[in-house]
């Protein structure tokens, strides 16, 4: 059972740091590294899921999963070379301070792997706001599976009922619903309004800076510390 606080919970590739692109370019280069060529746009669209269902997306149920570890590990290997540059969206950390000022836990509820985790948090720099941080390694499945938000909801001790999901993505939306989740959208990862409303959210921003500027009229503003 969830404790009487409130709590914000935050996907963070393509929502509070600068990573979609990033992610798309890897992936597309590392399949086509394997002799696999797609297009980028394709790609995009997928980014968020978990790898085993971006590639069975890609490739198809029938493939050669065998192959599946080489071609995550090669992502994996090219999204490394751009930690070092990671790119915060705007008003990311900012967002983050201000709903901890509001006495409301703050929570990654990432499914990237506890490496990538560590890179994200170091270029967020808000360690002092953040209640706790998930990773892959909390979850069997990734988004759209609603594994990681309820691992998020029970390590942080939060009630589904009395939090906000923050994400890019359609998978967020689905993981949200299937979570028993509020979704609040942006857009700054690449995805449309439009489909981030057809996958659930009930508002959605451009970036966390625009969710901070709105912050007392957004659902997160409805929230009680």
């Amino acid at each position: 059972m969830g404790s009487s606080k409130s709590g914000v919970l935050f996907d963070v590739d393509g929502t509070l740091v600068d990573t979609t692109y990033l992610h798309a370019v890897c992936w597309a280069e590392a399949l086509r590294q394997h002799g696999h060529y797609v297009a980028m746009a394709d790609v995009h669209h997928l980014i968020g899921m978990s790898g085993d269902r971006l590639l069975t997306q890609i490739l198809g149920e029938s493939r050669d999963r065998d192959a599946d570890e080489e071609l995550e590990y090669a992502h994996l290997t090219l999204y490394r070379q751009h930690w070092g540059r990671l790119t915060l969206l705007p008003g990311a950390a900012k967002l983050l301070y201000a709903c901890a000022g509001r006495g409301l836990d703050v929570v990654l509820a990432s499914s990237a792997s506890e490496e990538e985790l560590k890179a994200l948090t170091s270029a967020l720099d808000a360690d002092d706001a953040i209640t706790v941080a998930t990773s892959s390694a909390d979850a069997d499945s990734g988004k759209p599976a609603p594994d990681i938000l309820e691992a998020a909801l029970k390590q942080s001790g939060l009630a589904a009922e009395r939090v906000v999901f923050v994400g890019d993505a359609v998978w967020d939306g689905e993981a949200a619903r299937r979570a028993g989740v509020t979704f609040v959208g942006v857009t700054c990862g690449g995805t449309p309004e439009d489909e981030l409303r057809a996958a659930g959210a009930v508002e959605v921003w451009r970036d966390p800076a625009e969710v901070l500027d709105k912050l007392d009229d957004s659902a997160i503003g409805q929230l009680e510390s």
